[in-house]
């Protein structure tokens, strides 16, 4: 057994992973993180609008602050957020944007001047004051009060991500790619590393460390139609999962974004909105503001993509091959800003359907695109159950999204949670020694290889991984899709449960030596299967609407019996999670109220006076 000692051990080396590393390294730690891809092809590259910070340089952004961001981050949330959390979120946005300018983000600047913006589709004329020249600027976002979103035209995540991984070269953090954690290694109180399996040779190492951190991305592809890269299946929740212990938080609250590209699903950022880009029926027909007059196409997430699901079912969407799908609409902005501004999307049009957007409309329909739950951790990152295992960005259940996030502050948490959560660890690291018992190094690598050895073996049985993944697929996107109703997520459980059972039963085609791509499918579906249990299971449980979580047969968001957060644990031998519920934050800043956008009806909260 190859043993390999540090004392970090970041699961991922996309933006969350790499900004605890620098935050440790720079403390004088040593600090690995390992990789499925080379680290600047983790998937947040691939983001593409902004990060949301309250600096208020452009003119469109005057009067904001870190108080009006709070206030649209709970409301963008439903009330599902801790409020703690978002607080300490929005107060270090501004820190960290400044922070990312002096490593080097290029971040679009103001420019003095008469400028032309696009609200609806009509041009308005903005002047920025000679002043605020050269300063940090921003772009609009859906549900804020304030353009507040930091870019770099439609590449952020690329110019960050690249930024900060030079900058964790230079602080002398490895990255070991082409590796996959398979388990944690772990007693049942404490977490000391993991089990990791290295793609190229398929050979097994355990990688002791004092401190595990989780920062894996979402799990979006449990789901067909999805934004995310195919390396985002819940690697990082499923060893969690695993430990029996550690508990995912608020699995059912799962986001669509409203414009994926159709077929491919590849995202069309929502800067193509903010900057004035429309939504257009069939009939090229404007019909987001007979929905929601005042934000129309910059109302949350969950709502616009609600909002376009409806209108396609009144058949008023385009038909294709593909499925019925709307336009999204920004010819109107002309050549230099489509580009400039906007010259991913430019190329993704291009490249992928073969249509100039300056000329043509862009083809698109809400597609799974991020993920609200995560590993369950406290306001530090520490992971509920586990001592020494922390979590960041997408990954965790930090919980300052609640039911819904708002555009650019998931890519912003990503650097002011790592900032975070790194001096966390860093406190961590300073304080505690950790004990690593051979025993349960031994245990969890035998554990490993000896699933590894009876898959190549034929020991299992004769399941076709890719089969199971089908029948995933086809069951959690009728029943936990952007609508739900009872019927159908009982029966997604069921068919979800029988799956579980199947994905124990997994054989092989192939002889699944070296780099085998269905042995790594084989290996980990039945972790899948889980994470898509807990999604389904949890939204079943949940009786209400709230956020990205709607309930057709519960249409109200009930504040007096669900202003909670989901819980789950997985028992060894089961086919269900097991479910738990905390408060949804201990404090209120803002009391539950009316978010200004989306409709739908509120049970209250009781209060002492009215219980």
């Amino acid at each position: 057994m190859q043993i390999i000692q540090t004392d970090l051990l970041c699961i991922g080396a996309g933006l969350a992973g790499e900004r605890v590393a620098i935050e440790a390294a720079g403390n004088g730690f040593s600090v690995i993180c390992l990789s499925l891809v080379p680290a600047r092809r983790s998937h947040s590259s691939a983001a593409q609008g902004g990060m949301q910070a309250a600096l208020g340089n452009c003119v469109m952004g005057e009067g904001d602050s870190p108080d009006v961001h709070f206030q649209d981050t709970v409301k963008g949330s439903d009330w599902g957020c801790d409020q703690e959390v978002a607080r300490l979120f929005v107060d270090g946005g501004p820190i960290a944007m400044r922070q990312m300018a002096f490593w080097g983000v290029p971040w679009n600047r103001v420019v003095p001047g008469e400028h032309t913006y696009y609200k609806g589709g009509k041009p308005f004329t903005a002047i920025e004051k000679q002043e605020k020249e050269g300063l940090i600027t921003a772009r609009n976002f859906g549900g804020t009060a304030k353009w507040r979103t930091c870019y770099t035209s439609d590449g952020t995540g690329h110019a960050v991500l690249y930024t900060l991984d030079n900058k964790a070269a230079q602080m002398g953090v490895e990255v070991h790619d082409k590796t996959e954690a398979v388990a944690l290694i772990h007693d049942g109180e404490t977490c000391m590393g993991a089990i990791v399996r290295c793609l190229k040779t398929g050979e097994l190492r355990a990688y002791l460390a004092r401190a595990t951190l989780v920062a894996t991305g979402g799990f979006g592809r449990i789901y067909r139609e999805s934004t995310n890269a195919v390396i985002n299946d819940g690697g990082g929740l499923i060893v969690a999962l695993d430990t029996g212990v550690a508990m995912l938080g608020n699995m059912e609250a799962v986001q669509f974004h409203p414009t994926g590209i159709v077929p491919t699903d590849i995202l069309v950022t929502e800067g193509c909105r903010g900057d004035g880009g429309t939504l257009l029926d069939v009939n090229e027909y404007r019909f987001m503001p007979d929905y929601e007059p005042e934000k129309a196409e910059l109302a949350s997430r969950d709502v616009v993509s609600r909002r376009m699901t409806e209108h396609m079912r009144k058949g008023l969407g385009v038909k294709s091959a593909y499925g019925d799908h709307l336009w999204l609409d920004i010819r109107h902005l002309g050549e230099k800003h489509i580009r400039h501004n906007l010259r991913e999307v430019d190329e993704i049009c291009q490249s992928f359907l073969g249509r100039d957007p300056l000329y043509q409309l862009i083809p698109v329909r809400p597609t799974q695109h991020y993920s609200m739950g995560g590993l369950r951790t406290n306001k530090d990152g520490a992971a509920y159950g586990l001592k020494g295992l922390f979590s960041a960005g997408e990954a965790a259940c930090w919980d300052m999204h609640g039911f819904n996030r708002l555009g650019g502050n998931s890519l912003a948490e990503t650097i002011v949670a790592g900032m975070i959560v790194g001096g966390k660890v860093v406190e961590f690291l300073a304080g505690t020694d950790t004990v690593f018992k051979t025993k349960c190094v031994r245990e969890a690598f035998d554990a490993q290889q000896g699933r590894i050895d009876r898959l190549l073996a034929g020991q299992n049985g004769a399941e076709s991984a890719y089969a199971i993944r089908d029948a995933m697929f086809d069951s959690i996107m009728v029943g936990a899709g952007i609508f739900r109703n009872g019927r159908d997520l009982d029966e997604c459980v069921k068919t979800l449960q029988v799956l579980h059972e199947r994905a124990g039963r997994v054989g092989l085609r192939s002889d699944g030596l070296g780099a085998n791509p269905e042995q790594a499918l084989a290996l980990k579906i039945q972790g899948m299967v889980k994470l898509a249990l807990c999604v389904a299971y949890g939204a079943l449980m949940r009786t209400e609407s709230r956020g990205a979580h709607t309930r057709e047969d519960f249409p109200e968001r009930n504040d007096r019996d669900w202003l909670s957060r989901t819980l789950a644990t997985w028992k060894d031998g089961a086919d269900l999670p097991t479910l738990h519920y905390e408060p949804a934050t201990q404090t209120f800043e803002i009391p539950p109220g009316d978010r200004g956008y989306g409709g739908g009806k509120i049970i209250p909260m009781q209060t002492e006076q009215g219980r």
